[in-house]
């Protein structure tokens, strides 16, 4: 009887390659090494690319309110707020159904979420009224909202637990930076080239942005691979052993076959490991959202530059995020460890705020930047790697990846109301907010340390054999990270 995987239907239907089957415990270290490089070299660059489009789509609005965006539209008081607060709320809604529809539907479904945002952004290029902006806003929620955990979902079905951080490091860690340094190199170079018919101003950098965006979004339909059962960039020993893979990694062998997915594995995905990291991920995104959606402004305040000036300026601090990005996530990988990695990059944070509250010098000020970028980069991609790490099965892990920045997006709407108008040019309000939520992350990663500690203790004793008594092979699956042999990443 050959195992079986699900289709793209999430129905039962043989491997192709079954006789090739290798279980966890006969996994050649230099075949697997191989095939870890080319994962690398597929996955790294193409989720690089997928996400650093989500992020490039978000930074138009920064760099709009200062040329015109809000004149244009007849937009005063909290208007601009409004409008990003609208986003998020939407964009937060759309994670956890978008990802288990990437669970039931593959990787089609993350190809048509990247085209519809690149489609929303080229549409808003040719807005007339505040009411057109709203509208395009909720769509551009709903579209962008399953990115990162879709891609985070994807990438767990590849790697093992422990090499996960470091390629989650790479793509998340550094595409936002990328993505800024990027958005702020184009939107310098667009309103300095003349304008294309009736978009003009503000409107070019949407249109242009929309039309790479949805250009790169067609062609993912052909290039985004789907779960490890049936893509085709595996021969059949490869997929045999990516399989193995995933099977040594988990309390009990199902040969990468997904479980049904029922309410009560969705209801246990909000754990304490996964609330620790969601509400850490709300507080270090009120500090990096908040300084990435006003950091032109910020930076315009510093001295009397103009506007090409003051988008060329935002560029540096997102280059040093993506590269500390990578140095700690590779730390965190090399050791093993991801709370410790969490703490010691959001000292920085702590810092970069801690030095803007405390000072007005502009030059001091706008060294913050780098320093609470650089310590924010990193923070998310390993809050995000330590919630799926301790995810499973199938089914808790996709609704883990997309809870932790699904609420964790509750701090973008903070953020949008943390830089107001009223507390330019030194921003008192907004930096000592995100002094605060800065040194609580680093006390929720302490507390997460703490309890995975105590709960692997108890498992290493025998004080959770109990879970196992009387269950049948199907409940032994779906205990996931309840089994007793599984231990939780510290």
């Amino acid at each position: 009887m050959p195992p079986y995987a699900p289709n793209e239907d999430n129905e039962k239907a043989p491997i192709q390659d079954a006789e090739s089957t290798t279980s966890a415990d006969e996994i050649d270290p230099v075949a697997e090494k191989l095939l870890r490089r080319k994962l690398d070299w597929i996955l790294l660059p193409l989720f690089t690319v997928v996400y650093c489009t989500n992020f490039v789509d978000r930074l138009p609005w920064g760099y709009s309110l200062l040329i015109g965006l809000e004149k244009d539209l007849g937009m005063k008081g909290f208007d601009y707020n409004i409008s990003l607060t609208i986003f998020y709320i939407f964009y937060i809604a759309a994670e956890i159904p978008s990802n288990l529809a990437l669970k039931r539907f593959g990787s089609m479904w993350l190809a048509a979420m990247i085209t519809s945002f690149g489609i929303v952004s080229i549409g808003t290029a040719f807005v007339k009224s505040y009411t057109g902006l709203i509208i395009t806003r909720v769509f551009l929620g709903i579209a962008e909202g399953g990115t990162l955990p879709g891609l985070t979902y994807i990438m767990s079905r590849y790697y093992r637990r422990s090499e996960l951080v470091l390629r989650v490091g790479i793509f998340f860690g550094i595409s936002p930076p990328l993505a800024g340094a990027f958005g702020g190199l184009l939107a310098s170079g667009l309103l300095s080239v003349g304008d294309f018919g009736m978009v003009t101003s503000w409107r070019k950098v949407f249109f242009i942005e929309g039309i790479i965006t949805t250009g790169f979004g067609l062609l993912c339909f052909l290039i985004i691979p789907t779960d490890p059962q049936r893509t085709r960039i595996f021969t059949p020993a490869e997929r045999a052993l990516a399989l193995a893979r995933i099977d040594a990694d988990q309390a009990v062998r199902t040969n990468g076959r997904k479980e049904s997915t029922t309410l009560r594995l969705v209801w246990r995905s909000f754990n304490i490991n996964t609330m620790i990291c969601t509400v850490a991920y709300v507080m270090i995104n009120i500090s990096f959202q908040g300084l990435s959606l006003f950091m032109p402004t910020v930076v315009a305040t510093l001295g009397h530059f103009t506007v090409v000036e003051s988008q060329l300026r935002t560029v540096p601090p997102y280059l040093v995020g993506a590269v500390w990005a990578v140095v700690v996530t590779y730390v965190s990988f090399r050791v093993r460890k991801r709370g410790i990695p969490i703490i010691f990059s959001c000292l920085l944070v702590v810092l970069g705020y801690a030095l803007a509250v405390g000072t007005k010098n502009s030059h001091a000020r706008y060294a913050a930047c780098f320093l609470s970028i650089a310590g924010a980069s990193p923070t998310g991609p390993l809050l995000i790697t330590w919630g799926t790490d301790n995810a499973a099965p199938d089914t808790i892990r996709a609704v883990t990846t997309a809870i932790i920045p699904g609420v964790g997006a509750l701090g973008s709407i903070i953020a949008v109301w943390t830089y107001l108008p009223q507390d330019a040019p030194n921003y008192h309000n907004g930096n000592s907010l995100n002094l605060a939520t800065s040194i609580f992350v680093c006390l929720l990663a302490l507390i997460g340390i703490l309890y995975i500690r105590w709960e692997n203790g108890k498992r290493a004793r025998g004080e959770r054999d109990y879970r196992i008594e009387g269950k049948t092979q199907e409940q032994l699956e779906n205990l996931g990270y309840l089994h007793p042999r599984f231990r939780y990443q510290i």
